[in-house]
């Protein structure tokens, strides 16, 4: 071998502008002598299919994206009740609906029952000197009911004779929130107290619970009766247990009156709770560890709460500025509806005993009827079906 030529030929510059460097250069790139005319992103010609089984194995699969659906609700009253003297007192509660199918609400000094089965109407009793302040009947003995005064008084009246029963006194104050839990009757009053009275003893009175500072507007049993939940005008949310006179929570979250309180009948120990104009929300609690669980913005005054029996779903119905119902999917706490019809707040809210039908009352002195709830058992519909003004009293 030639060493000096071949290291000749290895120095020796390429010569990259003849034609035959060209050439050799476009054929190895586009498969043609000649770069001219060849553009270099040209789609004149289209690329080469894939392998079936590359197409398999590159096809994506649409997951469908699972939607919430929102059920038709109704938003027009059913039946109309007018209501004349219907105070006008957001602390009050003046509207309950019993077991046996008899809604109760007081106007005034009067007590009507109105049967929502044949639509029949009675008066219970009709006071000239006082006020009826709160209604709420016996859940165990649905002929009974308990009537709260504004002379302090408490009186227990069996529906089915009209006759009144008993009559406890002892509160120092008008008697606005009453709650049941068996023979145990609870009264929250003006005074500030709340009393537990066994209406089993010749002498009721178990023991009274002091703790509010304001009058006691809010007062529920839990569906198990081991705890009682009391809102008052004092803006605060105290839990009681059955057998303790000191609150094992003191919640004081809300920014106005705590009049609104409902307990959850599908999950223990979740209590909803709603404030008044200053506050606007609804909170969920967790009543075993006093922790808050959600806070809800309304936009207005909550006046009354009701869970549905049969769905994971609950209703509010509130004052200015629009004053109308919400039904809300929990726990998403997803707006489902708006009720609207009533022209002043809606204070007070009561569920028919099959869960399908929601009686509200307003200060615009009517009580309305929607069906939200959808139900699982049957139940006459006669009274509740159709529309049209009925009066509970002339005016």
């Amino acid at each position: 071998m030639n060493f000096d030529v071949s290291h000749h030929n290895l120095l020796k510059p390429v010569e990259e502008n003849t034609t035959s460097y060209k050439s050799t250069l476009s054929s190895s790139l586009f498969s043609e002598p000649s770069v001219e005319g060849c553009h270099i992103l040209s789609l004149t010609n289209k690329a080469p299919k894939a392998a079936p089984s590359e197409v398999a194995n590159l096809s994506s699969h649409s997951v469908p994206t699972k939607k919430e659906v929102l059920r038709s609700i109704p938003t027009t009253a059913e039946r109309i009740l007018d209501a004349p003297g219907l105070v006008d007192d957001y602390y009050l509660n003046l509207l309950d609906w019993s077991p046996s199918n008899i809604l109760s609400v007081a106007l005034g000094g009067t007590v009507y029952l109105w049967n929502a089965t044949t639509s029949s109407i009675q008066e219970l009793v009709s006071y000239a000197d006082r006020t009826v302040t709160s209604v709420s009947w016996s859940p165990s003995s649905p002929q009974h009911i308990a009537l709260g005064t504004s002379d302090h008084l408490i009186e227990l009246w069996d529906a089915e004779k009209a006759e009144k029963v008993r009559t406890i006194a002892g509160h120092s104050g008008r008697v606005i929130s009453l709650a049941w839990n068996k023979q145990l009757l609870s009264s929250g009053s003006f005074d500030t107290t709340i009393h537990n009275n066994d209406l089993r003893m010749t002498n009721p009175l178990l023991s009274t619970l002091s703790g509010h500072v304001g009058e006691v507007c809010g007062l529920k049993w839990s569906p198990d009766g081991a705890q009682l939940a009391s809102g008052g005008n004092d803006n605060m949310l105290k839990i009681w247990q059955l057998d303790l006179t000191t609150p094992r929570f003191s919640l004081d979250h809300h920014k106005a009156a705590v009049k609104a309180l409902a307990w959850c009948p599908f999950q223990a120990s979740l209590l909803a709770s709603g404030g008044g104009s200053a506050d606007r929300t609804i909170k969920f609690w967790n009543t075993q560890t006093g922790s808050l669980l959600n806070s809800v913005d309304t936009e207005s005054q909550v006046c009354a709460i009701q869970w549905s029996k049969t769905r994971k779903e609950l209703v509010s119905s509130h004052g200015f500025s629009q004053n109308q119902l919400c039904v809300w999917k929990y726990p998403t706490m997803t707006k489902m509806a708006e009720l609207t019809g009533h022209t002043q707040r809606v204070m007070h809210l009561a569920l028919s005993p099959d869960g399908t039908t929601v009686c509200s009352g307003s200060a615009d002195e009517t009580l309305r009827f929607w069906r939200v709830f959808e139900s699982t058992i049957g139940m006459p519909r006669d009274a509740k079906s159709g529309s049209g003004i009925s009066k509970i009293s002339c005016r």
